[in-house]
Order: C-alpha cells, then sequence, then structure tokens
C-alpha cells in the first residue's frame, strides 16, 4: 500500500482518513486490516476511520467505511459530511451529490467549509424505556439514526464516566449481537451537549454525527425543540440537526457541519509495518 495518496480530514473533532479507490486497487478483503492498521494512533495516520471513495452506477460514487477497529459501518455523520467535501475537492461531485452507503443513499450539499447530509429517517425508535446496568435503573432512548444509538440524559455533562458507562451499555445483552454507540447528554438552553462512546473505535470521541441526530431527536421529544437544534460536541464545534414532523415521527433529517481538511498526504514504506507490529 505504499504510495496511497490520502487526506486526514475532521469532522468537528471526529478524524478520518480518506482515499480514492475507484480503480479497485485495494481490495474489500484486505480493508479490515488496512483500517485497524492505519487508524492506530501515534503509530501510524491515527484517525476514529478510514473511508474509500468507490465507483457507483447509480450515485456519484460509493464509500467504503470501516472503523478504527477494523469493524465495517453502515453510517457515520461527521465522515459523510469529510467524504463529500473531499469529492468535491476532486472533482468526482458537484456541491450537490450523492453516494452510497451501507444504510442508504446519501445526499450532500457542500457549501465552502460546511457540508449539510441528508440523513435516512430514524428506524427503531423507543422513547424513555428503564435499562437496568448493574443493578441500577437508567431511564434510556434507543433508535437507529443509520447506526444503533442510545440516549442517556444526565444533569451535569462533565460528571458521567463515559469510557466505563459507555462500554457497559455499548456491549449490554439488550443491544446484542451488534452493540449500540452510547450517548451522555445535557440538555441546556437553546441547545444540547454531548458526550459519545462509539462502538468500533471503543472509547470517547471527540464527535459523533448520527449520535448528535439521535440525541436532538430525544431532546425534540422531550420538550419540542425547534429546529434545528444545536449541539455542543466534546471538540467544542457545533452541530445543527435539521428535522421535519411527520405523522409516523421525523423525515427530512439533516446534519450540518464542518468538513476540515487537515492535511494531504502520502503513505510511506513503514506505515503499515509499524502498526502491525
Amino acid at each position: 500500500m505504499t504510495g496511497l495518496q490520502f487526506y486526514k480530514m475532521s469532522g468537528s473533532g471526529n478524524d478520518f482518513i480518506i482515499a480514492d479507490n475507484r480503480d479497485g486497487k485495494i481490495a474489500k478483503d484486505d480493508l479490515p486490516g488496512l483500517a485497524k492498521a492505519l487508524c492506530a494512533r501515534k503509530i501510524s495516520v491515527g484517525a476514529d476511520g478510514l473511508i474509500l471513495v468507490e465507483n457507483s452506477s447509480q450515485c456519484d460514487f460509493k464509500w467504503q467505511f470501516y472503523n478504527a477497529d477494523g469493524s465495517e459501518a453502515e453510517m457515520c455523520g461527521n465522515g459523510a459530511r469529510c467524504v463529500a467535501r473531499y469529492a468535491y475537492l476532486n472533482k468526482m461531485a458537484g456541491e450537490d451529490m450523492t453516494f452510497e452507503t451501507l444504510a442508504g443513499v446519501i445526499h450532500a450539499q457542500v457549501m465552502g467549509e460546511n457540508v449539510k447530509v441528508g440523513l435516512t429517517d430514524p428506524t427503531d425508535v423507543k422513547y424513555f424505556y428503564p435499562l437496568e446496568v448493574d443493578g441500577v435503573k437508567c431511564n434510556i432512548t434507543s433508535m437507529n439514526t443509520g447506526v444503533p444509538h442510545v440516549v442517556l440524559l444526565v444533569g451535569d455533562i462533565e460528571q458521567p464516566d463515559v469510557e466505563e458507562m459507555g462500554r457497559k451499555i455499548r456491549f449490554h445483552k439488550a443491544f446484542a449481537p451488534a452493540g449500540t454507540n452510547v450517548n451522555f447528554v445535557e440538555f441546556r438552553r437553546g441547545e444540547l451537549a454531548v458526550r459519545t462512546y462509539e462502538r468500533g473505535v471503543e472509547g470517547e470521541t471527540l464527535a459523533c454525527g448520527t449520535g448528535a441526530v439521535a440525541s436532538a431527536l430525544a431532546r425534540v421529544a422531550a420538550d419540542a425543540a425547534l429546529s434545528p437544534v444545536k449541539v455542543l460536541t466534546r471538540s467544542g464545534q457545533y452541530l445543527l440537526v435539521h428535522y421535519r414532523r411527520t405523522k409516523d415521527g421525523f423525515g427530512q433529517i439533516y446534519l450540518e457541519g464542518d468538513a476540515q481538511i487537515i492535511y494531504q498526504g502520502e503513505l510511506g514504506p513503514d506505515a503499515l509495518k509499524m502498526a502491525q507490529k
């Protein structure tokens, strides 16, 4: 894989390695190991995920998305914004584009450094029900906003042990075998603050786009917050969640936020060797 050209990009603190694989030079069977190796921090490029752009017969392109642990994910809101800007800058698509994901076809609009992506309607929505964790009943909301999420309301966003509690809920038998992402959410005046334990990264990340959507919709269900809902991520960056009420719940959901180019690079001969030691 020496010589692979890539972009390192960040969406509100969620960082990704993005590369062009339209010539199919990287086989799908190699992607789990490649993602795990390249996403390793300090000994390789380091990122929350690896995104490869590939050809599509029905959209501008399709992506292959892998988490840092080598697992394939259906969707990632922040990754979607980053890959959209990457595709636009590299003339793979115009400012308005569509691309294929495992969660379905995603529409994106590039607006300079900001990108707005339309997400799939939420499924498996359950509001405010009890979940027992270590003998304690927690009041949670759960839904799939492209990937599964749990939302847990807290009084102070600084108080929860996101790593410990997040891991327990992520692997809870109620969400087996796929597991779930876990969002700790503090409702504030005019906004909400979110910290997320991400499945596949297996730790807290600085932002999670689909988690911001799940958290925002839980807020709407609780006190009818108006669109767009302003979400403060752990990075200090804001995401905007746009939605429209429907008779069945929610529709026309859009996630808006930054998609920053951190640097462009080329893999050196030791990139994989160091990570695989």
